[in-house]
Order: structure tokens, then sequence, then C-alpha cells
């Protein structure tokens, strides 16, 4: 899954909205004959715009409407060509602008955010762990949490890579937002299995560091796979009735927490005895 998510994002890549591309965005709602797609696009393609007007339909009887001019006299025209031909049958029901700098600025500081709050992880699972240094060092139990988050971020990625190519998914600051979610939501999972393990080292001195690891993934399966399954639940009724706007933002998450716990148990855990067994053989 990991390699074919970074294939994805290699040939693909993601398909940045407005917030990172600039531009306009007008979302209208058609109250009695909705037409199709095609048809519509095609009215709006008389205009000329520069770049044109891309049209992409939201649930039944909504459109959103993507141009490049953010000027309010461009607006004003839009909405007028849409009255010449479908006169009161539609109602704008959202606009929004943004400036090409400003979205070059949001995309940079998009990506600040992720590296702040990864090295901020680091950081601290590092100093959580300090006073462990048997048989795995306090900073490898940091450094294996990444590994999983970086997991847990590059599948979910290659998943938005893959939907914006045949669904013409964008990925706009709410899915940043998902992204830094699906950080602090995958490291507690790791963390309560790490916690637990570092418990059973003072107390099962006597087992092997695997079969502590094992008992540790035992003790906090039941936790994690309860917690998982609850947040799930709630993402799952905000994915179907929260509506377009918010969809692409639950699903991230959705994909992203299932990620997280599926890492915490079959990632993070294994690869403490990985570095345990090259420990040993250094």
């Amino acid at each position: 899954m990991f390699v074919i998510a970074v294939i994805f994002l290699l040939v693909w890549g993601l398909k940045p909205g407005l917030d990172f591309t600039g531009g306009s965005m007008m979302n209208i709602k058609f109250n009695k004959e909705t037409p199709t797609t095609e048809a519509l696009s095609q009215y709006l393609d008389e205009m000329k715009l520069d770049g044109g007007i891309k049209v992409q339909p939201v649930g039944e009887n909504d459109f959103n409407l993507r141009f490049q001019s953010v000027d309010e006299t461009t607006h004003q025209s839009v909405l007028k060509k849409l009255e010449e031909k479908y006169q009161k049958d539609f109602q704008e029901e959202r606009f929004d602008s943004i400036g090409a700098s400003v979205g070059k600025e949001l995309k940079t500081k998009a990506i600040y955010s992720v590296l702040f709050v990864v090295l901020a992880i680091v950081l601290y699972v590092a100093w959580a762990f300090r006073k462990v240094s048997w048989p795995v060092a306090s900073w490898k139990y940091g450094v294996i949490a990444i590994i999983a988050l970086i997991h847990d971020i590059v599948i979910t990625l290659g998943v938005f890579a893959l939907l914006g190519r045949f669904m013409n998914i964008e990925v706009e600051l709410p899915f940043v937002a998902a992204l830094l979610t699906i950080l602090g939501y995958s490291v507690n999972d790791t963390i309560i299995v790490f916690d637990r393990t570092r418990e059973n080292l003072g107390r099962l001195a006597k087992m092997s560091f695997a079969e502590i690891v094992n008992r540790s993934l035992n003790e906090t399966l039941a936790r994690s796979i309860n917690t998982t399954v609850t947040t799930l639940l709630a993402l799952l009724a905000v994915f179907i009735f929260g509506g377009a706007s918010i969809r692409s933002f639950a699903l991230a998450l959705l994909i992203g927490i299932t990620l997280g716990a599926f890492s915490s148990i079959f990632v993070a855990s294994p690869l403490l005895v990985v570095a345990d067994e090259l420990q040993k053989k250094k």
C-alpha cells in the first residue's frame, strides 16, 4: 500500500484546490430543472474567460464554478450570464476568491505546519521515554513513531492522488487540518502501546523483548480497536450527512485514523523488535 501510494504521488501528485492555486470559486444551486455538467460548461465557455470556467457537480442540484479571475466584475458577469439562460431558476450559495500570492503562501505554511508537528512529536516521544535505555534507546521510540506516521500520511495522500486523478477531488486547507489531526491521533495510538511496553519492561524482566512487546500489544488491543471504531462511527456520520463541503475532510480522517490504528499494531510495535534485534547483532 505504501509503495503504491508513493507511485501515485510521483506519477499524478495531488490536485491542489483554490486555497493553494488562487482564483475564484462560485457554488450555485438549481431549484427546478438542473442542467447537465456538459451543457452548463459549454454555455459558460461562451464567455471566453482566461483559463475558462471549470464546472464541477456537487450533489444532485449544485455545481462549483472555478475560474482564475478574482475581481468582482468577472464575478458579476458570470452571474449575469447564468441569469440570461436560467432566469431565477438558480441561486448563488457561496463565492470565494483568493489571490495567487496568498495561495502560494498558504501552501508554504501548510507544509511548514506538518513538518513542525512531526519534529515536535519526535522530541516529545524521545523526552517521554527518556528513562528507557534498555534494550531500545529512547530516541528510537520517537523515530519509530514517525515512521508509523509517515506510513499513515503517505497512504492517505496516495488515496487522494488517485481520487484527484479520476474524480477531480482537490485538496485545500481543510485537508491539511485533516492531516494534522491524523498525525495527532495516530501517534496517540502508538504511544499507548509504547507506554505499556515501558511499564512491562520493569515488571516482566524475565521475558524476551519480543514477548514483552507482544504482551503489551495484547493488553492494549481492545482499547485501540474500541476507540478507533467509535471515532470512525462519528466520522462516518459526518461523511454521509455533513454535506459536500466537508466530505473530503471527513474522508481523509476516515482513511488516516484507520491507518493509524493499523500502524500502531502492525508497524510501530514490530519495528521496536526489529530495532532490538539489530542492536543485538551490532
